[in-house]
């Protein structure tokens, strides 16, 4: 931004002020002010403050901690409470909200106005009893009958960053929206409600708000554990498994293992370094068990406590990352790997319904179904539309970015602890046979041929740049992919911003994230299983993503 004359900043420095005297935080204040005292130096910094505010989507709210509204603070968090508690007051007059928190800075602040801003306007307010993962706030949600849900947290982001999800009982969400997050019109609904938020400090603030004991952790590893089947896997074969865990310093550990050790699994080799909430993240570089390097401690313990299988959780515990011995090292799993092996886990055993994924994971699992006769759903990305997919038989749901439902009926949203769970009961039974994961995926490999994919994640700094490169895919689709001709494109906007491309063999879906600055491209390709040469196969499979990549990105300019 250009500096420009005083008189151009002082429109810029009388919203400041503004923002400055109805901000119930003095430290968010002190923040401003020393930006405002700072102008005309400093007006690219404050005016990217007040360049908007953070919008109430379907992911809630999540952005960087800062001061104003364009950042997640106490000011942007008193007025989104007020908002939806006003929106709920037309919905539903007496039914609790349920508050949870996880380790990041200020998420306990953030979660205690949210209850004194309910409170205040005589709604019951139930805050968790302490920083815990997200599926446990899901599993509260419908157990203590509540109107909504609020979970403080911000997933996986960056360590600056903090959000805020809302989650929907029965009574508004549905019968798919049982403890769900929020979909159209709600977000819109909600959001129109906190832009109608007069002066924050008019927002009646209530101190008797409950804080709830530890039975509501007891509740929900009761029934995480029920996802297991006691007539597939033995005592002994499940305290015979060795798992070396990481809550990548998030809030998993503690309910982990109680889970596992409920469920009557060996103790698990934590990550030591990475066992207790750490809201600096100090040990990885991101904390998204997706990203590279982020599995390089619980690989390094897997090693040495000579473990099956190692898994990790996201920092909220909502997503579970597994990694296996491969022969000569350990390798990460791809999500679309782990949801095939859980699905066809889950229909060896029985579990009968609709198994459901999304339209950039793999087409496998449609495969699948089909051969084992069961239904199938494919909706947009979002464990919000996967939940709904079929809201009276879902069964299982995954997405490729590690996010899995095994067992709706406890939570309806991802879950990454009684995903964990599952991996583990089914690492058990094949090491009781003298067989791995590895053995499982080559299994169905020879059955239906390896499907492989792949993502393209280009972060960009203006979104501009996002509409531009979808812009150059819709005026010139490609014609052929890998040499071989494109057989459909589907283009689902205006509903949905995503392009898909496929050739017989090959599958292209290009969307922006509804997260973060970024344009994902979700690649897949297919090779039969010729002569039982799994290996040779998966070599075909990865040259040709390797190429599928190169095509796409050349085509984006990229």
């Amino acid at each position: 931004m250009d500096d420009g004359s005083v008189a151009d900043l002082e429109p810029l420095r009388q919203r400041a002020e503004q923002w400055v005297a109805d901000d119930p935080d003095p430290a968010s204040q002190a923040e401003l002010r020393g930006l405002i005292d700072g102008l005309p130096g400093t007006a690219a910094e404050l005016a990217d403050r007040f360049a908007g505010t953070l919008t109430f989507g379907t992911a809630g709210l999540r952005g960087p901690m800062r001061a104003g509204p364009n950042g997640m603070n106490l000011a942007v968090v008193r007025q989104a409470a007020a908002g939806l508690v006003a929106w709920l007051r037309e919905r539903d007059g007496h039914r609790p909200l349920v508050i949870g928190y996880d380790g990041r800075h200020q998420s306990r602040a953030f979660a205690e106005e949210t209850a004194r801003v309910a409170a205040g306007a005589g709604r019951s307010a139930l805050l968790l009893p302490r920083a815990l993962p997200t599926p446990v706030l899901a599993h509260a949600v419908r157990l203590l009958d509540a109107c909504a849900g609020v979970m403080v947290t911000a997933s996986h982001n960056p360590p600056q960053d903090n959000g805020y999800k809302v989650y929907l009982g029965a009574g508004l969400g549905g019968p798919g929206g049982d403890g769900a997050q929020i979909v159209p019109p709600a977000d819109t609904g909600i959001e129109a409600a906190i832009r109608a938020v007069g002066p924050l400090s008019a927002v009646p603030l209530g101190g008797n708000y409950s804080t709830l004991d530890e039975s509501i952790v007891d509740s929900y590893v009761e029934r995480a554990v029920a996802v297991l089947d006691a007539g597939t896997v033995a005592p002994e074969q499940r305290a015979a498994l060795t798992v070396a865990y990481t809550p990548l310093h998030g809030v998993g550990a503690a309910v982990v293992r109680a889970t596992f050790a409920r469920a009557g699994f060996a103790p698990l080799a934590v990550v030591a370094e990475q066992a207790e909430p750490n809201p600096d993240f100090p040990t990885v570089a991101f904390p998204n068990p997706e990203e590279p390097g982020a599995m390089d401690l619980v690989l390094r313990t897997a090693v040495q406590v000579d473990a099956d299988i190692a898994i990790a959780n996201d920092p909220d515990a909502d997503r579970c990352a597994v990694a296996i011995p491969d022969g000569t090292g350990w390798r990460r799993l791809h999500g679309d790997e782990v949801g095939v092996l859980l699905a066809d886990h889950l229909m060896r055993r029985g579990v009968s319904g609709c198994y459901a994924t999304t339209i950039v994971s793999s087409s496998m699992l449609r495969a699948l179904t089909k051969a084992r006769r069961v239904d199938y759903a494919e909706t947009l990305t979002g464990f919000k539309w996967i939940v709904r997919a079929d809201p009276h038989r879902l069964a299982f749901g995954y997405e490729e970015a590690l996010g899995y439902c095994v067992a709706p009926h406890h939570v309806r949203d991802k879950d990454g602890i009684t995903a964990a769970l599952l991996v583990a009961e089914l690492a058990a039974g094949l090491k009781a046979q003298g067989r791995t994961l590895a053995d499982r995926l080559d299994d169905l490999a020879r059955e239906f041929g390896v499907y492989a994919t792949d993502q393209i994640s280009v972060r960009v700094q203006s979104l501009g740049s996002i509409t531009e490169m979808m812009a150059r895919l819709r005026a010139k689709p490609p014609a052929a992919l890998l040499d071989e001709p494109v057989v459909s494109a589907e283009d689902r906007a205006p509903d949905a911003d995503v392009l898909t491309f496929r050739t017989s063999a090959a599958r292209v879906v290009v969307r922006p994230s509804g997260t973060e600055p970024k344009l994902k491209i979700y690649l897949e390709v297919q090779e039969p299983v010729v002569g039982d040469d799994v290996a040779a196969a998966r070599d075909r499979a990865r040259a040709a993503l390797a190429a599928l990549g190169t095509e796409i990105a050349t085509m984006l300019g990229l």
